[in-house]
């Protein structure tokens, strides 16, 4: 039977696939198409990653590591949902909540603790999932309904000011970006990276590192003095100018290097309480790191806590403002590393006028750091463009698809094996098998230092992705490339050279640094037009967050699809960073506000893949009859609401199952499938009143749903499916 691979993952999309992988599952039955699951969340994952210690009733399969075999064949059609890239905080409390479970699970090691047990750990943390599944470059566009949608019902967009003060910081010089090296391989090879000490002893770093021809291989370092220099500067800044002080980071997938920056801008920030507690802190195992909320939880246990919270807060009295993730609740842009995530901040802060919430609750200019200059000023051009244009029009603006260089690890940073915090002084150098030196850097204690592969074929599959889409939209195609970047100049030779293995005759195709490209895009928004932005992987994440927030009011009603390279397909459903605050919610008072619509596009797409796999007619009628349905279902405002006592999550599910039942009933391509819905659209129809009442009903009152990273199976589903008459209805589709 034609086979589709849905993904469990975490917070408010798991909960959703409580209440809509039953539908899904009911009407593909009925196209002999079945719906199997992977458990990749990241309790998932952490419970597979000790698999070994567990006893037979608590054993986990690997599922990220299957879907990983599966994404590398022809076979695959796997629906991916939103999950958490786990910092060490939420690592953590994921472990203790395990624990709390039952599961035999040591604690999250501290840097001397049990090696293995750390390796384990680490290795779920960050993005830990997307490397494995993405055997595939993205292509993310807004769907045309999505399109008009937005322009007929456009979403808030805050007014701006000439006079806006708020601006992005970056360093200058001795981070990632000013530091590059690249190589190009010219044979298959296997490379080890050493760092050699000014007496000449070496220490390996990496060893036994594969490589193949043509793989473009990158090596730079972020100097930690230049860093904390340019800190201490943009706090000064924010002070002279009255600005709000925050920074974007992305502490979640560059899971190895952000979070030493972020712990950087604490320790600068708080320079005197570090000088003056700093080796207390460390004992105690107070990272800055984690961020302000766990050195404060931790000062609770010391007997002079109270003194250095003291020192803390005086500071922060004094200093810049920090800005706010919730001015209520005291909780700072430092308080926590995945709070803030610098390709959902950014446009966020953007859309509000360029302003950030202030701690007493008021919206203020503000000064956004983000240290590695790579791409801060893609973010600045924005800024610029809107101090002087005033904010995008939803009704009119054009759109910026994305074109992504992310299949087989592509450019990686950061977030793996071949990011160090430099222990001492000394030389990294980047050996081939013979001993010989590619590429080295003169480093010091506590310099970041980072390496990626990009595979030639998988530069090869972005080039053809590109010219594939440029050819299908007619839209110009804009490789974000700077020439002033080593890594990007080697890009742009490969690109240049590859593109003429493709017919590009009437195409536009653009070669252009990441902030030019930028202001090219945006003028060509202003006037309705829309423009491929072709990217590596991190801008890749920056801009499919970007554009779509600005445009859309969010970046879930994205469609993304990955054309494996094997010939499988691979559907992601959106972003998933405002997912923690919807679980929240529904555990305070039974109301979810998260919205599907993201998982509706992916389901389509993975129909119609299915349908052309298998030669399988009654998944193409699924998929097209899916499309009309949700287009029904935004034309008709059935997308969750924003206030209890409205339609939620659940509710947007009901009226989408019974959109869905209707085009499948009113077709005419496939008769045997429309008399198998006629029933269940009539009676979702007549029914749809008491199915409303129930689902509303059911609001109010707090959720137990068993557990934040792993709940309980009966708990939540009994709180994701209230409603008895959708319930029974859709179980007669049961084959």
């Amino acid at each position: 039977m034609p086979k589709i691979i849905y993904t469990l993952t975490d917070e408010a999309p798991m909960l959703a696939t409580y209440s809509f992988k039953p539908i899904v599952d009911a009407f593909a039955a009925a196209a002999g198409v079945e719906v199997e699951t992977r458990d990749i969340s990241l309790a998932g994952r952490i419970l597979a990653a000790f698999a070994d210690r567990l006893p037979t009733d608590q054993k986990v399969d690997d599922a990220l590591a299957e879907l990983g075999e599966l994404a590398k064949t022809p076979e695959a059609n796997i629906i991916k949902l939103p999950n958490i890239s786990a910092s060490t905080p939420q690592l953590k409390a994921a472990i203790a909540e395990l624990q709390e479970k039952g599961f035999d699970l040591p604690d999250y090691p501290e840097e001397k603790g049990d090696a293995d047990v750390r390796a384990r750990y680490d290795s779920v943390k960050g993005s830990a999932v997307n490397p494995v599944l993405r055997e595939g470059n993205s292509d993310r566009r807004a769907p045309q309904a999505v399109k008009n949608f937005a322009r007929k019902h456009p979403h808030s967009m805050g007014e701006w000011s000439s006079d806006s003060k708020t601006n992005v910081a970056h360093m200058r010089d001795d981070d990632f970006h000013g530091n590059e090296k690249t190589v190009v391989m010219d044979s298959d090879d296997t490379l080890s990276i050493h760092l050699v000490d000014v007496h000449g002893k070496e220490t390996v770093l990496k060893n036994k590192l594969p490589v193949i021809a043509g793989e473009v291989i990158d090596g730079t370092f972020m100097h930690i003095q230049s860093l904390h220099q340019f800190i201490a500067r943009a706090i000064r800044r924010a002070q002279d100018e009255d600005l709000l002080f925050s920074v974007h980071l992305k502490a979640t997938m560059m899971k190895v290097s952000d979070p030493i920056m972020f712990g950087h801008v604490i320790r600068e920030y708080f320079y005197e309480a570090f000088n003056t507690y700093g080796d207390q802190l460390a004992e105690a195992g107070l990272s800055p790191n984690d961020g302000l909320a766990a050195i404060f939880t931790g000062l609770e246990k010391l007997p002079n806590g109270a003194e250095i919270r003291e020192c803390f807060d005086r500071i922060m009295a004094a200093g810049p403002r920090l800005a706010m993730v919730n001015s209520d609740k005291g909780i700072t842009n430092l308080h926590v590393p995945s709070d803030i995530i610098v390709d959902a901040s950014m446009p966020a802060m953007i859309r509000t006028s360029g302003h950030m919430w202030g701690p007493d609750g008021k919206e203020y200019d503000t000064l956004a750091l983000l240290p590695d200059s790579s791409y801060g000023d893609v973010y600045q051009a924005v800024l610029d463009d809107c101090r002087a244009n005033g904010a995008y029009d939803p009704t009119t603006m054009g759109s910026v698809p994305n074109v992504g260089l992310m299949a087989q690890k592509a450019e990686e940073y950061g977030s793996h094996d071949k990011t160090f915090e430099v222990p001492h002084n000394g030389l990294v150098q980047v050996r081939n098998s013979a001993g010989e030196v590619l590429m080295e850097h003169e480093v010091s204690t506590g310099d970041i230092w980072r390496a990626c592969q990009t595979k030639d074929a998988a530069i090869r599959d972005w080039v053809k992705l590109a010219v594939t889409r440029a050819r299908a939209t007619g839209a110009p195609a804009v490789f974000w490339l700077d020439p002033e970047r080593a890594h990007d100049s080697a890009l742009t030779e490969l690109v240049k050279k590859y593109l003429a293995d493709h017919d590009t005759d009437g195409l536009q195709i653009e070669f252009m640094a990441p902030a030019k490209a930028c202001q090219f895009s945006i003028e060509r928004i202003r006037r309705g037009e829309d423009t491929i932005s072709v990217t590596g992987n991190v801008l890749r994440d920056y801009n499919t967050d970007l554009f779509p927030i600005l445009e859309l009011g969010t970046s879930a009603k994205m469609l993304s699809v990955v054309p494996l390279m094997a010939g499988g397909g691979l559907f992601e459903t959106g972003a998933g960073g405002s997912a923690p605050k919807h679980v929240q919610q529904l555990v305070a008072e039974n109301y979810l506000r998260w919205d599907s619509l993201g998982e509706f596009l992916a389901l389509a797409e993975s129909l119609r893949h299915l349908a052309d796999t298998y030669d399988n007619a009654g998944a193409k009628v699924l998929g097209d009859a899916l499309d009309k349905a949700t287009e029904t279902l935004l034309n008709e405002n059935k997308s969750p609401a924003r206030k209890l006592g409205q339609i939620d999550n659940r509710g947007s599910h009901f009226w989408l199952a019974r959109y869905w039942a209707e085009e499948l009933a009113q077709q005419s391509v496939n008769p045997e499938l429309a008399k198998k819905f006629e029933p269940i659209a009539k009676q979702l129809v007549e029914q749809s009143e008491t199915i409303d009442k129930e689902l509303i009903d059911a609001q109010g009152e707090p959720a137990d749903i068993g557990g934040y990273y792993r709940p309980d199976d009966e708990k939540a589903s009994a709180v994701m499916r209230p409603s008895k008459t959708f319930n029974d209805i859709i179980a007669q589709l049961a084959p």
